[in-house]
C-alpha cells in the first residue's frame, strides 16, 4: 500500500473551505457592513449599540453563539485561505529556498489570527 507522507491535503482542505466561505458569505458581509449601513439603506434602529451587544454580547444564548460560530468560521477559514495563497505566491515569485520556513510562517500567521479571532469573539465579546 502506498503511503503519502505529506500534509498538503490538510492545507488544501482549509484553502478550499476558505474559498467557499469567501465566495458565499464575504460578499454579503461587505455589502451589509461596507455599503448598506454606511450608505443609509439600513435604518439606524437596526444596528443600535444595544441591539448589537445583545446579538454578540453576554449572556450567550443559542442565537448569539450561532452568530459567533458563523463569524469565527468565516474569518478563520479566510485566514487559512490567505496563508495558502500567499505561500504559493511566494513560490511563484521565485522564493524556493526555505520552503518549510515559509510554510510555517504563513500558517502560523493564520493560526495566530484564528486564535485572536476566537479570543475576541468568545472571551472578550
Amino acid at each position: 500500500m502506498y503511503k503519502i507522507n505529506t500534509n498538503e491535503p490538510f492545507w488544501w482542505g482549509l484553502f478550499m473551505g476558505g474559498a467557499g466561505m469567501i465566495g458565499m458569505f464575504l460578499p454579503v458581509l461587505i455589502l451589509v457592513f461596507g455599503l448598506a449601513i454606511p450608505g443609509g439603506a439600513v435604518p439606524p434602529a437596526s444596528y443600535d449599540t444595544v441591539r448589537l451587544i445583545h446579538l454578540l454580547g453576554q449572556p450567550a444564548s443559542v442565537g448569539n453563539l450561532l452568530v459567533k460560530v458563523f463569524l469565527f468560521g468565516v474569518f478563520s477559514l479566510t485566514f487559512f485561505h490567505w496563508a495558502h495563497r500567499f505561500r504559493y505566491l511566494l513560490f511563484d515569485l521565485g522564493l524556493h529556498g526555505g520552503r518549510t520556513a515559509v510554510e510555517y510562517l504563513c500558517y502560523s500567521a493564520a493560526l495566530a489570527a484564528t486564535i485572536y479571532t476566537a479570543v475576541t469573539l468568545f472571551v472578550i465579546a
